[in-house]
């Protein structure tokens, strides 16, 4: 399909629901513009007809009536007008919310990979800067081409009725002021483009400055940060001031014609009404009618400006909606106490490989069981593949063909539905993300119609209860932005309780234990085995304590299995594992593990 069709295909889709608006606002502007080109006419008519002659007596002693017909036609004129502006309004906000809403909805459905290219910022502003420009330029503008051409049409009609030689001075001018335009929409399209993409990365920079303010803070980087805002700003800042420059340049001459043409027309007129070859009432109306036109002609400048700013947003929006979305599935009914849900968790891992990019190998011959109830360890290094692991296991990540098979519950993941699989697979990742809301809607987000009853024995599982009961608004104390009001600790453990009341037969703690202390660390994983014992763990951590519990530990390095067996078997063994072990564990330490 091409630019063009898909465009037009995008206006159809998103103009559902606001045609009848558009409808009635382009009727409401043509009976507007109709009825202010009848106010000349009036105007030539009282001058030539009924103040310059004898024929209308009667209005020439009732001057009231032509006063009352000026100010009936200017009320219809004012009805009109509110009823396209109201209806103008409805339409654009109604196009606009369409769009908003399917942008939303399409960039929840796109995979990882999708997300990892494009920066938070230029997502954000695509959907609201780059709306609001195709908004304004298909109703306000689109209204406005409509308008202009049946103004011209109109007024050209009757400036021809009253003098043909004036008529074809004005017309002249009208071809120079569209290719003047023209040129000017093909200068300024790249330049928009240029200042648009700078805009994005400016959002970008404030946006990962607002959301990592603590980083910021805490490592002294304001100087640099400012620095970095100062030159996306300032880029920004002369791409613009080169568009205006731009624009003011085609304002400029554009005013010299416009002022040309008026000239042109006075001392025509003038010419012709003294040669007696227009009245001075027509040439009032005929003056009148030329100043009408004028602006609506330069405003096709304007208004292909804009069609220039709206067909670059419309690729970037396109660009979005162009993007394929994962093969999501529909979701069930919503769990509940009595949900049912696959509880068959065995995960296989057979002759996995993987990597981000081409070329660049993250994880190489990976195979290992979990089966049901089991609780399983993995430990490696930075880099060595262990949160690739469970991000393939969730298809945050596809699995390529010929790479190489996962199963979950003697189910390769590839033929079980998104939002089954996901279903299945609950994660709690290092850093958790919470919303700005309370504490309660923060554990409820896996499962809005939980009691609050589940919601604290859940709580009370991840150790979380005591601390968010001696708050002063206990469950409904709001946690702020990012959950920016608790300690690192905290927000694992409210994350920890998010993924327990979702009750998932496999629970995933990519390292979501970093930030809790040892002591807590232990109840937690104590917890977990009285009151998760069907559940298949999938432990991950750089801390050997966390793990030395687990029934099978797997030791990664630089993406291939180092070692694998329980945490005595390990020690035993000599290898990286006892290695790890020694540099964490003090003497004293491990003959209080051992006793």
């Amino acid at each position: 399909m091409n630019n063009k069709n898909r465009k037009r295909n995008l206006i159809r889709r998103f103009f559902s629901g606001s045609k009848r608006y558009f409808a009635a606002a382009v009727l409401a502007s043509l009976m507007t513009t109709g009825l202010n080109a009848l106010t000349p006419q009036i105007f030539r008519f009282s001058i030539d007809s009924v103040l310059g002659g004898e024929k209308y007596m009667y209005l020439s002693e009732n001057l009231w009536i032509l006063a009352f017909l000026l100010v009936a036609v200017a009320l219809l004129s004012g009805i009109s007008q509110y009823i396209c502006r109201s209806n103008t309004a409805l339409a654009g906000e109604t196009f606009a919310k369409n769009m908003r809403d399917t942008l939303f909805v399409h960039v929840q459905k796109l995979p990882m990979e999708w997300h990892d290219k494009n920066q938070t910022g230029d997502i954000i502003q695509r959907c609201t800067s780059d709306v609001e420009v195709i908004r304004n330029f298909v109703v306000t503008q689109l209204l406005e081409v409509f308008r202009t051409v049946f103004l011209i049409v109109t007024s050209f009609a009757m400036m021809l009725s009253m003098n043909v030689r004036l008529s074809l001075a004005v017309l002249l001018f009208v071809p120079i002021v569209v290719v003047y335009s023209a040129v000017f929409y093909r200068l300024i399209a790249k330049r928009f483009v240029a200042a648009d993409e700078a805009e994005g990365e400016l959002s970008t920079v404030v946006q990962e400055n607002a959301t990592g303010v603590r980083v910021v803070r805490a490592f002294g980087r304001e100087r640099f940060e400012m620095d970095r805002f100062y030159e996306k700003n300032e880029i920004f800042a002369k791409l613009w001031i080169r568009l205006g420059t731009l624009s003011g340049l085609y304002w400029g001459v554009g005013d010299l014609i416009t002022g040309l043409q008026v000239v042109t027309v006075i001392v025509l007129g003038t010419a012709e009404a003294v040669r007696g070859n227009i009245s001075v009432g027509e040439f009032i109306a005929f003056a009148s009618y030329n100043t009408t036109l004028v602006w609506p002609i330069r405003g096709l400048g304007r208004i292909l400006s804009d069609m220039s700013k709206a067909g670059v947003s419309f690729e970037r929006v396109d660009y979005i909606i162009r993007a394929e979305e994962e093969a999501y599935g529909e979701p069930g009914e919503e769990k509940g106490e009595g949900a049912q849900k696959d509880t068959d968790s065995d995960i296989v891992f057979d002759h996995v490989n993987f990597g981000y990019e081409d070329g660049k190998t993250v994880l190489s011959d990976i195979s290992f069981r979990i089966p049901k109830g089991c609780t399983f360890g993995i430990l490696g290094g930075t880099g060595s593949g262990k949160s690739t692991i469970v991000q393939l296991l969730a298809r945050l990540y596809e699995l390529p063909d010929g790479q190489g098979s996962i199963r979950v519950g003697g189910k390769d993941i590839r033929e079980i539905p998104l939002h089954e699989l996901r279903g299945r697979v609950g994660m709690v990742l290092q850093e958790p993300f919470l919303y700005s809301r309370t504490i309660r809607e923060n554990i409820a987000a896996s499962r809005p119609d939980a009691s609050m009853e589940e919601i604290r024995r859940a709580a009370g599982i991840a150790c979380i209860d005591d601390a968010v009961m001696s708050f002063p608004d206990g469950y409904d104390t709001l946690v702020g932005e990012r959950g920016v009001t608790l300690s690192g600790g905290q927000r694992q453990r409210v994350a920890i309780a998010r993924m327990l009341l979702e009750k998932a037969p496999v629970m995933v703690f990519d390292d979501s234990l970093s930030a809790v202390d040892s002591q807590t660390d232990a109840l937690i994983r104590k917890a977990l085995s009285e009151h998760m014992k069907d559940a298949a763990v999938i432990l991950i951590s750089h801390r050997i304590t966390t793990l030395m519990g687990a029934d099978r530990i797997m030791v990664l390095n630089h993406g291939r299995i180092e070692e694998m067996g329980t945490h005595h078997e390990l020690i035993r063994n000599g290898g990286l594992y006892q290695k790890i072990y020694e540099i964490q564990m003090s003497q004293d330490d491990r003959e209080r593990m051992e006793v």
